[in-house]
C-alpha cells in the first residue's frame, strides 16, 4: 500500500479540534470524510499533533494508505475538491515510505501565538489572534521565557485532565518578540503536554502586564502546581506552525 504524506492548514475555528468527534465535526472527520469522497475508501489517517477546539495550523502532518498508487499531487488535488469550501486546505504532499508516521516519525513540533496589544478589537484577524488591552513589556516576557527553557517538570502549566504519563518534558524554544502590535511567541519541543502552550502564554501575559516578574515565573513552573499557573490563554491565538521529521 502506497503510504502519503500531507501537511495540511487549516482554520480551527469552527471545528472541535484535530480529532476525530462523535459527532463529526473535527478537522480529522473532514478531512477523511474528503478522502473517502475522491477514493471510496474509509481510511484512517494518523496526524502529529491533536490541536485543540479553536486552535489553527499553518503546517498540521498527516500520513495515510491508499490501496491503488496514485500520484501524490494528484491525491492532494483530489482531497482539496472535495474539502470545499471549508477552511481546510492541503498545502504540501509527498509519497512516503511505509516506516515513515506523522506522529511518531517527529523530531520537533513548533507552535506560535499571536498577540494583539492594542486597544480596538481586530477586523481581519477576529478569532485569529489573543486581543490584549494593558500595553505589555515583550522584553520582560521573553527575559522570562528563557528562564523555563530545557528538561522540567512542566506539572504547572499542563491541563489537570492531561492524560501524558509524565510532565517532564524538554522545553527547545520559547521566544516572545513584538512587531509593530503583535507579539509573537514561538516554542519549539519534541513533544507538549495538554494546554502547555497555552498556559505558558497566559502565565508569559502575566509578566508582561508587570503583575508577576520574570521570577515568579520561574517560580511557578518550580511549584510544579496547577493552582500556580496564571490564566491559560484562549485557544485561538495559537498556530502548529511546522513539524520536523
Amino acid at each position: 500500500m502506497p503510504r502519503y504524506k500531507l501537511t495540511i492548514e487549516y482554520d480551527g475555528t469552527p471545528y472541535t479540534g484535530w480529532q476525530s468527534q462523535l459527532e463529526g465535526n473535527a478537522v480529522q472527520n473532514h478531512v477523511e470524510d474528503a478522502i473517502e469522497r475522491f477514493c471510496g475508501q474509509r481510511i484512517a489517517t494518523q496526524a502529529a499533533g491533536r490541536t485543540d477546539a479553536g486552535v489553527h495550523a499553518l503546517g498540521q502532518v498527516i500520513h495515510l494508505d491508499l490501496e491503488k498508487d496514485v500520484d501524490a499531487f494528484k491525491v492532494a488535488e483530489a482531497i482539496n475538491f472535495h474539502l470545499k469550501p471549508k477552511p481546510i486546505v492541503v498545502v504540501a504532499w509527498e509519497k512516503v515510505d511505509d516506516s515513515f508516521e506523522a506522529r511518531f516519525s517527529a523530531k520537533a513540533r513548533h507552535y506560535e501565538y499571536q498577540i494583539l496589544n492594542r486597544r480596538v478589537r481586530p477586523a481581519l484577524d477576529h478569532m485569529r489572534v489573543w486581543k490584549v488591552l494593558p500595553p505589555l513589556d515583550e522584553k520582560k516576557m521573553h527575559e522570562a521565557a528563557q528562564l523555563v527553557l530545557g528538561k522540567h517538570d512542566f506539572t504547572t502549566f499542563r491541563a489537570s485532565l492531561c492524560q501524558a504519563k509524565s510532565p517532564i518534558r524538554t522545553l527547545d524554544r520559547l521566544d516572545v518578540t513584538r512587531e509593530g502590535e503583535t507579539i509573537f511567541i514561538n516554542v519549539s519541543a519534541l513533544s507538549f503536554l495538554h494546554n502547555q502552550v497555552r498556559s505558558l502564554v497566559g502565565s508569559l501575559k502575566m509578566v508582561g502586564e508587570g503583575k508577576w516578574s520574570p521570577t515568579d515565573f520561574r517560580k511557578a513552573l518550580d511549584a510544579a502546581d496547577r493552582k500556580a499557573c496564571g490564566p491559560v490563554a484562549p485557544a485561538h491565538g495559537l498556530y502548529l506552525t511546522q513539524v520536523d521529521y
